[in-house]
């Protein structure tokens, strides 16, 4: 009988941002419920975040191999199904390998890990296991920019030869973790965010959406970062120039400490036959640009968009489609994947969602740049 799939929570306690926005996200398409949870590293904070949330004192543990093995432990049909992570980054790899590692799937905030060499193993412990991995670069999941990729694919743009993306925020100007708040304080402790501050936060958000948009990967950088607040431990603001495999050329931004700014995301996209631009803040319009021609809006829900867009899009034109929607069409393109898993077939490559090996890109990405940063070498090479 079809049932729901069950899903188990690593962090995510009441006073955190991410944990919230992950639950909301999967119960959004009625194909996921949270019967169990890990939340905080603090037994007492999961056990009073599992009381709010209305599950079972027996479904709430202190630690999450607590919570794997009790799990396993139960009946198939009663047990969780898969593990969602949603800790600060050095605790993202050892849930996902004993999660794996016990037959459970996994989705994952990004970045993967907290180093490279961890997510080359988790590479391999998801392949050998056959499981199902998700990495939340829940960009990705918004229509119009699935939208963007159909149009490249197509064609639309012929050769591509430029690509310009910006990631930038203003909410670290200051050294805000200084006055304790929660999210500023692990994103910029090296013991926790890991050998990068905004680059790992945000940098590896726009690196993912350049190539997946574009269908290109980057094969160089020559990056400039900057820590700007003084008493800061980790980079605040990277100015990084690309080279693509196809020739094309670009430029990633990010920084934390454009003063002002909010959460603007935005990619622009030029080939020899037009160019594209999507912008995070107003999801729901893409510009498709061609010289001597008026601009040309394609907004959500309008026209003939592609069938990655329309089975991405959840609402009729005009309703708004945004932050936790997108979110949600990973969750959804997960749990048609795990259904396909039982019963041996393949998933329709139409419902994609970025995987390990997008982590591991990611992770390799955050060192090369690192590395060119501090190379008298004017490009580094990307491997």
């Amino acid at each position: 009988m079809p049932r729901k799939i069950r899903m188990g929570m690593v962090g995510g306690s009441l006073d955190a941002f991410i944990g919230a926005v992950h639950r909301r996200a999967a119960i959004m398409d009625g194909e996921i419920e949270l019967v169990c949870g890990a939340f905080s590293s603090s037994p007492e904070k999961s056990k009073a975040t599992g009381a709010a949330l209305y599950l079972p004192e027996d479904r709430v543990y202190g630690n999450f191999e607590e919570m794997i093995q009790k799990e396993k432990e139960l009946p198939e049909g009663e047990r969780m199904d898969f593990v969602s992570i949603v800790t600060p980054n050095h605790v993202h790899f050892a849930p996902a390998k004993l999660a794996l590692e016990n037959g459970f799937h996994v989705v994952c905030d990004k970045p993967v890990t907290h180093q490279t060499d961890d997510a080359e193993k988790l590479v391999k412990i998801v392949e050998d296991s056959g499981l199902v991995f998700c990495l939340t670069h829940n960009y990705t999941g918004y229509p119009m920019v699935k939208e963007a990729k159909a149009l490249i694919e197509a064609g639309v743009l012929g050769e591509i030869r430029k690509v310009i993306v910006e990631y930038p925020q203003g909410w670290l100007s200051t050294l805000v973790e200084a006055t304790g708040q929660k999210q500023a304080s692990w994103r910029t402790d090296p013991e926790r965010s890991g050998a990068a501050g905004g680059l790992g936060d945000i940098g590896t958000h726009a690196e993912n959406l350049a190539e997946y948009i574009t269908g290109l990967k980057i094969t160089q950088v020559c990056a400039d970062l900057t820590i700007f607040v003084e008493g800061r431990k980790l980079d605040d603001d990277a100015n990084v120039l690309l080279r693509f495999d196809n020739g094309a050329k670009g430029i990633l931004q990010n920084s934390q400490i454009c003063n002002g700014e909010e959460n603007d995301l935005n990619i622009r996209v030029y080939g020899e036959l037009g160019g594209l631009e999507w912008n995070q803040m107003e999801p729901n319009t893409l510009f498709h640009k061609v010289q001597g021609s008026p601009t040309r809006i394609l907004r959500t829900g309008v026209g003939e968009l592609s069938e990655a867009a329309q089975v991405n899009t959840r609402f009729p034109a005009g309703h708004p489609e945004g932050y936790l929607e997108a979110f949600a069409n990973l969750y959804r393109n997960f749990a048609m994947a795990v259904r396909a898993h039982w019963e041996g077939k393949e998933q329709d490559p139409l419902y994609d969602f970025p995987d390990v090996h997008d982590g591991l890109r990611g992770m390799k990405f955050i060192d090369t740049v690192l590395a060119s940063d501090k190379s008298g070498e004017k490009w580094t090479d990307f491997v």
